[in-house]
């Protein structure tokens, strides 16, 4: 005897026809949401020299530092060009400044 119900079944077959299509109707915002700024007293930040800007090196300390060397420059920054801020491989869970600068920087692979 067949039940007039739909088994749990046919419930979960449908439920990427039901929740695929209104997925696309969210706001990008809504989609992906940015991670937190990472704070220059963060202690994996202060270890590394992190500088949201990267004209406020301090050169005596960081004399590796080269004019023009910025976090969206370099090899770790997982952000794009045009991004003011993006991820970088040295910081989970947060996001660095692009015109930012740290002691790890590295040349963009060609």
């Amino acid at each position: 005897m067949s039940s007039p119900f739909p088994t749990r079944r046919a419930l979960l077959r449908a439920l990427p026809a039901v929740c695929l299509p209104t997925a696309g109707l969210m706001p990008p915002s809504a989609r992906a949401q940015s991670l937190p700024l990472l704070q220059e007293d963060n202690p994996a930040a202060r270890q590394l020299g992190y500088v949201a800007d990267a004209q406020r090196v301090d050169r005596t300390r960081f004399a590796q530092y080269a004019a023009g060397q910025t976090c969206r420059n370099c090899d770790l920054y997982g952000g794009e060009a045009a991004d003011s801020q993006g991820g970088c491989q040295l910081f989970y869970g947060v996001e660095v400044k692009a015109a930012g600068w740290c002691s790890a920087w590295k040349p963009k692979a060609p």
